[in-house]
């Protein structure tokens, strides 16, 4: 029987059978093959989708709009001055008038709660561009990605180092849970991810035939990895004090050559960006002047060298989205 999913939510991978997010990479890289060739793919006209952005984005916004107008779609942004969401009108009423206008409503920002309340009141399939907690979107290029570069899922060696508590430790260990993946979190243990997600993953692995690892020990944690994954160690919406604290945490798991090195020869670089490898961007400049860190998830080494593939990541978001957009509305 064929999976469909027409009408879905789409708010973590944890909603999601491995069925179902197989379909949804196999959708992905039928929209990837028709926009390299320039075929049309205007599926979807005559519908309507809003993005709402409680925190700004440029891969997430960018890939949203191009999915939703190559899909001929008409697609209205609001930035997080633009309406009235929690501050004069509630999430729910909102939810209501936007589901009457709009065949699908993309949310961006922070707690988990608003994008679920969204969804029980909206009446059109909703989508999870980022909270606090998960970003399922980015899941999907992750898993396409690695399975263009690596040629399967199944038993990959992932590793992801710095603070894996954060929305993409969360999100990544159970996307390696679901599809079966060997996921390892190399972080200090004050930023070890929540045990009780911990638990739920590895039931979940356990199904799938992988394992679930949390380690601080960054040699056990990267050795024959497949996949070296990180993120900013600050994450949007956090107050900048915490840098301080963050850094003293986590400059020992920076990904740099010996990290590399220490994983298997064929390993590839991941992040989901942006990327503070260099003091190119005003808060690089901003840490490097108070703290003399000049890079800090990862060198700029490591992320200008071959085995990275962070732009065909990126790339990946705006067909994997297109494909969620698709599947949900068609």
């Amino acid at each position: 029987m064929g999976v469909n999913i027409r009408g879905r939510h789409y708010l973590k991978l944890l909603d999601y059978t491995p069925e179902e997010i197989r379909y949804l990479l196999d959708l992905s890289k039928d929209f990837k093959r028709l926009k390299r060739s320039g075929t049309p793919h205007r599926y979807l006209e005559g519908k309507n989708i809003v993005l709402l952005f409680e925190k700004t984005s440029t891969r997430t916004r960018c890939s949203f709009e191009v999915a939703g107008m190559d899909l001929g779609m008409g697609v209205t942004y609001l930035d997080p001055g633009s309406s009235q969401m929690g501050k004069k009108e509630s999430i729910a009423d909102t939810a209501r008038v936007l589901g009457r206008l709009y065949d699908g409503i993309e949310y961006r920002g922070f707690d988990q709660e608003l994008v679920e309340t969204l969804a029980a009141c909206a009446g059109v399939p909703v989508w999870n561009g980022l909270t606090d907690q998960f970003h399922p979107t980015q899941m999907l290029a992750d898993l396409l990605t690695i399975e263009e570069k690596l040629g399967r899922l199944k038993g990959v060696n992932f590793t992801f180092m710095g603070d894996a508590r954060n929305n993409m430790g969360n999100s990544l260990m159970i996307a390696c849970a679901k599809m079966g993946l060997n996921f390892t979190a190399c972080a200090p243990r004050e930023l070890f991810p929540a045990e009780s997600l911990v638990k739920e993953a590895q039931a979940i692995a356990a199904e799938s035939g992988c394992r679930v690892t949390l380690t601080e020990d960054v040699k056990a944690g990267t050795k024959d990895a497949d996949v070296i994954y990180t993120d900013i160690w600050v994450s949007m919406g956090e107050a900048e004090e915490i840098w301080e604290t963050r850094i003293r945490l986590l400059k020992d798991y920076q990904v740099n050559r010996a990290v590399m090195d220490n994983a298997k020869d064929t390993a590839i670089f991941m992040h989901c960006l942006p990327s503070f490898h260099d003091t190119k961007t005003t808060i690089g400049r901003q840490i490097a002047d108070k703290f003399g860190l000049e890079e800090m998830e990862v060198t700029d080494e490591v992320f200008e060298s071959r085995q990275s593939v962070v732009f065909d990541e990126a790339e990946n978001r705006m067909h994997t989205i297109k494909a969620v957009i698709y599947a949900t509305l068609c």
